[in-house]
């Protein structure tokens, strides 16, 4: 304990085992010698006026997936800057509560990877109180945010229940961090609006460069007007599902063709050859899609553009990125 979780001014007395009703690790914490208390209210060192007779317990970090429990008699203080008599400043925890500013953290951190319900089972805590923790948490990164350093944000939408209910997500993604900035709870664009004019100020979307949305026409009539000097960038996914509806399309067409004309619909049946990547392909997708490859159909040549914008993915050279984009464009715009 003194080396995993230490608290300055002030030292472990005991620490015993209980084993009933469960197992619980109880540590008594005192203050140390010519150790003054804090104030709670302005956090300056001041005289005991008296020590509460009765213990108050902090739950803290489980050590071996033992709860371990802080026991502390509470000391009051005269403070003649507040002009009143008041609790002291707890040790490691704030205000009523009954978790130690570890143990919050701690849990915060976690349920990140778990559900909250799984996280209060797994660390013998309460539901509750992984909810407070989290909530604390953000509370925090929320005060000490600064939003002067927003360059570029990410905007998308998330959908929260069954059926066509969407909120939309603001996100910080410059500098290689990504850290949610705000949740709007339509994805239209009068929402989506006001977030940003109320929430930064002028100057703040102003330093904004980039914008990285979907192809969503309220965003982009919503960053076309607010943020009008922000390069707008769509991003990968909906560019891919654009070019994937475009192939489609183009076998869909050609398939009528080929029935209109009293051929065999070699085409029918094989959509998902032409829309899966390549690595994603079934065996059987895998012979099939490597014998239409040797037809000469205009879906077989949708395929094979579709399939080379990766390329541009994949550039880090703005120049040989520019180079091939207009290449591909060029190409794309003679295949009609």
């Amino acid at each position: 304990l003194s080396k995993s979780c230490p608290i300055k001014g002030f030292l472990f007395r005991t620490v015993e085992m209980t084993e009933s009703p469960k197992k619980l690790i109880k540590v008594t914490i005192e203050p140390r010698k010519n150790n003054r208390a804090k104030c709670s209210c302005c956090g300056k060192s001041v005289p005991t006026y008296d020590t509460s007779p009765s213990e108050r317990s902090f739950d803290c970090i489980p050590l071996w997936n033992i709860p371990v429990r802080f026991y502390y008699r509470m000391r009051r203080v005269d403070c003649r800057h507040c002009g009143r008599i008041i609790t002291e400043a707890i040790p490691r925890a704030i205000g009523k509560h009954r978790l130690t500013n570890d143990f919050r953290i701690f849990l915060a951190q976690w349920s990140r990877l778990l559900s909250w319900k799984d996280c209060a089972r797994m660390f013998h805590a309460k539901w509750d109180s992984v909810f407070r923790s989290v909530q604390w948490v953000v509370q925090y990164g929320l005060a000490h945010r600064v939003p002067e350093e927003i360059t570029a944000n990410g905007i998308d939408e998330v959908a929260y229940a069954k059926g066509h209910h969407f909120m939309t997500i603001i996100y910080q993604t410059n500098d290689g961090a990504r850290r949610l900035l705000g949740i709007v709870k339509d994805r239209n664009k009068a929402g989506l609006g006001r977030w940003l004019t109320q929430t930064l100020s002028q100057s703040q979307l102003s330093t904004i460069k980039f914008v990285g949305t979907d192809m969503w026409r309220p965003y982009l009539k919503v960053i076309r007007e607010i943020l009008p000097q922000a390069l707008n960038i769509p991003d990968r996914f909906h560019i891919a599902k654009k070019l994937n509806e475009a192939v489609e399309e183009v076998r869909k067409q050609e398939t009528k063709e080929l029935a209109t004309r009293g051929y065999e619909p070699v085409l029918k049946k094989n959509r998902y050859c032409f829309l899966k990547r390549a690595t994603n392909l079934t065996g059987h997708q895998k012979i099939r899609l490597k014998d239409l490859l040797s037809y000469n159909f205009k879906t077989v040549r949708a395929y094979q553009i579709k399939e080379s914008f990766d390329v541009f993915c994949g550039c880090f050279s703005v120049h040989h990125a520019r180079k091939y984009l207009r290449a591909w464009c060029t190409r794309t715009m003679k295949s009609r």
